[in-house]
């Protein structure tokens, strides 16, 4: 990581459960270059934390706005996250918060 890398948190809501949003943002991060996590949350929202440049993660947010086939997002909301060296070296899948 650099001085440049940085984080955000980003809540998904819509129809965004059962439609393979996690495996897409993973595939988003990848492509990207993006660290970080993605997981369904009980209140029926995605998460994704997330770990890169200011221009991958300004990329990665517009992504999630569409989301994959069938899903139909109606908002993101996005938030400043503290860098977890966790989570620093790869994109995973958690199961469900």
């Amino acid at each position: 990581m650099d001085d440049r890398t940085i984080a955000k948190r980003y809540f998904i809501s819509g129809i965004v459960q059962g439609v393979g949003f996690r495996y897409f943002a993973q595939r988003a991060a990848a492509r990207l270059g993006i660290t970080g996590y993605t997981r369904n949350l009980s209140d029926g929202r995605v998460e994704v934390y997330a770990i890169g440049s200011p221009n991958a993660l300004k990329a990665f947010g517009k992504e999630m706005k569409l989301g994959p086939r069938g899903a139909s997002v109606s908002s993101v909301s996005e938030e400043d996250a503290t860098v977890q060296e966790a989570y620093a070296r790869r994109f995973s899948i958690e199961y469900d918060a």
